[in-house]
C-alpha cells in the first residue's frame, strides 16, 4: 500500500495545546483537560465557539491546530477533505450536562446550546463549516487500547481513493467519577492531516500505511499506540 503523508498535527491534552511544528515532545495521558477558550483557538471573534461545550471545543481546537500546522488554516473555496476520529466515551459528558438542564422545573429549562451538541459528531460539523471541508465526517467507537481506530479508517479511505485528504485522530475527555465503568488511558484530542498527493520530502512528518494485518505503520515500522505514533512523527528527520 502506498503511504499517506502526515502533513500536519494538532492536539489538546492535559498539558495544554500544541502543533507539530512548534513542539518536540508529546504525551496524551488520562488527566483533566484545561478549559479551552476562543482566544486559544481563534484570534478573531467567533460566536459559535463560545456556545460549545468542552468536548466540542477540545475536538474543534485540535482540528484547527492540525489544519494550521499543515498550512491549511485559511481557505477561500471549499476543500474535499474528510474527518474521522475514534473515541470510547464520545460526548457522554455533554449528554449528562444537557440532561441536568432538563431535570429542573419539570423539564422547562433545557439548554438549546447543549442539545445541539449531544451527538459525538457535532463538532465535526462545526469544523467542516469553519474550515470549508466537504468530505465525510465520522466518529468511530473504539474500545482498543491503542486509540488508532480513526487513523486506520482514514488510511483505508485514502487507499480506496475516496478522498485525497483526511483528518484522522482521537478524542476523549477525562474519566467521569460518576461513570466508574468507563475508563480510557487517553484524554484530550489529537488530529493529523493525511494527504496522498503531498511530497513526503516537503516538510511533512513521514508516511503512514496499514500492514496486511491492519497495523498502523510509520515509515514501514509498526506503531503500538497513539503516543508512539505522534512521537515517531515528531522525530521524523524531514519535518520542518
Amino acid at each position: 500500500m502506498t503511504g499517506s503523508v502526515v502533513a500536519g498535527i494538532g492536539w489538546v491534552t492535559s498539558r495544554g495545546t500544541g502543533r507539530g511544528r512548534e513542539a518536540r515532545e508529546f504525551s496524551m495521558a488520562s488527566g483533566p483537560i484545561p478549559h479551552v477558550t476562543r482566544e486559544d483557538v481563534f484570534p478573531e471573534p467567533n460566536l459559535r465557539f463560545g456556545r460549545l461545550p468542552q468536548y466540542s471545543r477540545v475536538g474543534l481546537a485540535a482540528v484547527a491546530f492540525a489544519l494550521r500546522d499543515a498550512g491549511m488554516g485559511h481557505w477561500k473555496t471549499k476543500r474535499s477533505a474528510g474527518i474521522v476520529a475514534s473515541t470510547r466515551t464520545g460526548c457522554l459528558a455533554t449528554d449528562i450536562e444537557y440532561y441536568n438542564t432538563v431535570l429542573p422545573e419539570g423539564g422547562g429549562l433545557p439548554s438549546p446550546n447543549l442539545f445541539s451538541c449531544t451527538l459525538p459528531t457535532c463538532f465535526l460539523g462545526e469544523a467542516a463549516i469553519q474550515f470549508g471541508l466537504t468530505g465525510p465526517t465520522l466518529i468511530v467507537n473504539d474500545p482498543a487500547e491503542d486509540a488508532l481506530g480513526g487513523v486506520r479508517m482514514a488510511l483505508e479511505s485514502l487507499s480506496w481513493g475516496e478522498r485525497g485528504t483526511m483528518l484522522a485522530g482521537h478524542i476523549e475527555l477525562a474519566a467521569d467519577p460518576a461513570l466508574p465503568g468507563i475508563r480510557s488511558p487517553y484524554a484530550g484530542a489529537l488530529f493529523m492531516v493525511l494527504e496522498n498527493a503531498r511530497d513526503p520530502a516537503a516538510g511533512g512528518y513521514g508516511t503512514l500505511d496499514l500492514s496486511e494485518g491492519g497495523a498502523v505503520r510509520h515509515g514501514g515500522i509498526e506503531i503500538a499506540g497513539l503516543n508512539e505514533l505522534v512521537r515517531a512523527c515528531l522525530a521524523f528527520p524531514g519535518r520542518s
